[in-house]
């Protein structure tokens, strides 16, 4: 890691703007709220604070990340540098306010001032600072739970921010501070109630798009303001990330408010009022944003000035802290219940109720789809798509089975997460291991098929000597990095692999993560991910950071199969039910024994292991034997080349052998 920086001094000079922009959005919020008293405002103040110094945040590494370039060695340049120390000032600050968040948050819930958590009155002494009661209460709010874990992560970025230099440790500092928005996005409104799944899927997508087009533009401004290097480049990046944000932006807020907030009750009660004052501050930030960005795009290739891109963005950032103001008083206000009815235990436990027992019928055709991984894999499957259309327009063939492998593959996640499997998934274990085994066993083989990696190295383009890395550079510095190389390792890809079995179900972590819709996202996402890790240096095509030969990956794939089969065993002759109090909460009349139910789900991971297994050792031996074919090609090659040197060579050694003799 590089120990000194760039000299080049950096000034951020839109201090004044984000001043104004954040006391804009501070008193919207609270101009917008009818509030009791000070605490109140002051959990405002907090709440807009936080929220600004988040995009700040993200945005300021999303610029030295990926819209300004790095030096040739991989050093952050001069821009990149400045992005990150400015990062580093926001994260802090972002700290601070998820800190003092957490004593507003439980003093709002417990409807007492912040005064009566934070301190005690002693006799005859006055107030001291006492924070029992803060830590006896903080573990039943959910939302300071939230604040807490986020002031620890956002801590642990800012010292990041402080201690890094190259570009590959930037870009996951960027990842890790988006992570840090899912805690709180997890614990709202949305997570509450009938429906949370797809509102708080759809409030995931809603908050990382503005946090990226909000902080990215205010990144871009100072980056404009400083004259920093590559202006035209940045702004051309960004303005169609900006587009992009705005679209996922405005469905993910439409959805949003769909589950929470019925038609009839959109302008008559105050949460609707402030929808519908979000929406059409989003509006005109998607049109007057575009425009802008348009005209700022042609004066700035045009010029390399950034004074025109801070002219015309000014008004773009102003407006956008204006729709943060909105967003703060809209997370302080509640849904309406008026007109709502009742959900049941079971909606209230998984977000949906379920209306009979999971016949075939019922697995194939009762869809509810998941907002995340359906949206993301489909997603995925167009890209291919598209990379192969791109392939063939210009003459290149690419294999027509590895286009049918990923496609299935990414089927194969939508079904497991979007189908009646993926509906009745969190209320029956015997459904939850179908979905497992599908997720972690079948789409993975196929997805690593279809060589995703390989394809995107030819369709896009290059970015040629001299000129700033592109993705197709951040692409292969990702396959090329410590970290892909660590768990492509063959030990960690197998002790991931077979060990995410014995820790999630015998450790209490399942029990723990039931309750919760994010735990059940994460497990798909750790399900996908680690099946992946472990099947792309077995029979990947794409080129893995630790290649194995034929007999290695036979040998790593069989190596897997006793635990596999083991897991499923114990389940089937476990007394113990896992998650037993949750599955016992929801009452599902055709649950009859709970115990039945889990072994059912071992023997389903028991036998599941067949079919993938049969699937890879048909695509081990058909790339041995296309690798026996190109070697042998590539000897006849090399044959007529020399005039078949090695044989004569090797039969001139026979003679002189013979004549010995």
């Amino acid at each position: 890691m590089p120990t000194e920086a760039p000299t080049r001094t950096q000034r951020t000079g839109l201090i004044p703007l984000l001043v104004v922009g954040t006391a804009i959005a501070a008193l919207v919020a609270a101009g917008l709220l009818t509030v009791t008293g000070g605490d109140a405002s002051a959990l405002i103040l907090v709440r807009v604070l936080t929220e600004s110094a988040a995009v700040v945040t993200i945005g300021s590494l999303l610029l030295a990340a990926f819209l300004v370039p790095p030096q040739e060695s991989g050093t952050l340049a001069a821009d990149g540098y400045a992005a990150l120390r400015t990062a580093g000032w926001a994260a802090l600050v972002w700290t601070l306010g998820a800190v003092l968040s957490v004593p507003f948050t439980v003093a709002d819930a417990l409807g007492q001032p912040v005064s009566a958590v934070l301190f005690s009155e002693t006799d005859g002494q006055g107030s001291q600072l006492d924070l029992s009661v803060l830590f006896q209460v903080v573990g039943l709010v959910e939302q300071a739970k939230a604040w807490m874990i986020t002031a620890v992560i956002v801590a642990l970025l800012a010292l990041g921010c402080r201690l890094v230099l190259s570009w590959g440790w930037t870009t996951a500092l960027f990842f890790l501070a988006v992570s840090a928005l899912v805690p709180v996005a997890v614990s709202g409104h949305s997570s509450g109630g009938g429906s949370h799944d797809v509102a708080t899927n759809s409030l995931l997508y809603h908050l990382v798009a503005a946090a990226v087009w909000v902080g990215g533009l205010i990144a871009l401004l100072a980056h404009g303001r400083r004259g920093g290097d590559h202006l035209a480049l940045a702004t051309t990046r960004f303005s169609k990330l900006a587009l992009v944000c705005w679209i996922v932006m405005a469905a993910s807020g439409v959805i949003n408010a769909w589950v929470r907030l019925p038609l009839s009750q959109l302008v008559s009660s105050d949460y609707g009022l402030l929808v519908v004052g979000k929406t059409v501050a989003l509006v005109v930030l998607g049109v007057v944003g575009y425009f802008q960005r348009e005209k700022s795009v042609k004066q700035v290739v045009a010029t390399g000035s950034g004074r025109s891109l801070v002219k015309l963005a000014g008004v773009e950032v102003l407006l956008m802290f204006l729709t943060i103001g909105l967003a703060a008083a809209l997370s302080r206000t509640a849904p309406p219940v008026e007109g709502r009815v009742l959900p049941s235990t079971v909606e209230l436990r998984i977000g949906y109720d379920l209306f009979g027992a999971p016949t075939l019928s019922r697995l194939l055709f009762d869809w509810r789809f998941d907002l995340v991984f359906g949206s993301i894999f489909i997603a995925l499957a167009v890209l291919y798509l598209l990379g192969v259309r791109r392939l063939r327009g210009r003459g290149d063939a690419w294999p027509v089975g590895r286009t049918i492998a990923w496609v299935l593959g990414c089927l194969t996640v939508v079904f497991a997460t979007s189908s009646g499997l993926g509906r009745y998934a969190p209320a029956m274990f015997s459904i939850h291991m179908e979905a497992h085994m599908l997720l972690s066993m079948l789409a993975p083989i196929l997805l690593v098929l279809g060589g995703p990696v390989t394809l995107a190295m030819r369709a896009l383009p290059t970015a040629g000597k001299g000129n700033p890395p592109g993705p197709r550079e951040w692409l292969l510095a990702f396959v090329h990095s410590p970290v892909a190389r660590a768990l492509t390792n063959p030990f960690v890809a197998l002790a991931l692999f077979v060990g995410s079995f014995y820790s999630l179900y015998f450790s209490g972590l399942f029990d723990a993560a039931l309750d919760y819709h994010w735990a059940h996202l994460a497990m798909n996402a750790h399900f996908i991910l680690v099946g992946y890790v472990f099947y792309w240096p077995v029979i990947g095509i794409d080129p893995a950071p630790n290649r194995l030969p034929p007999l290695g990956r036979l040998g790593l794939l069989f190596a897997s199969i006793p635990f596999h089969a083991f897991f499923g065993i114990v389940l089937m002759s476990s007394q113990t039910v896992i998650g037993e109090d949750f599955y016992r909460s929801l009452g599902l009349p055709w649950v009859t024994s709970l115990l039945e139910d889990q072994r059912l789900g071992g023997g389903i991971a028991w036998a599941a292991g067949e079919l993938p297994l049969i699937v890879v050792m048909v695509a081990l031996l058909v790339q041995w034997a296309r690798s026996d074919s190109r070697d042998a090609r590539r000897a006849d090659r090399r044959a007529d080349a020399d005039g078949d040197a090695d044989l004569a060579a090797y039969n001139a050694m026979l003679r002189k052998m013979s004549g010995k003799d």
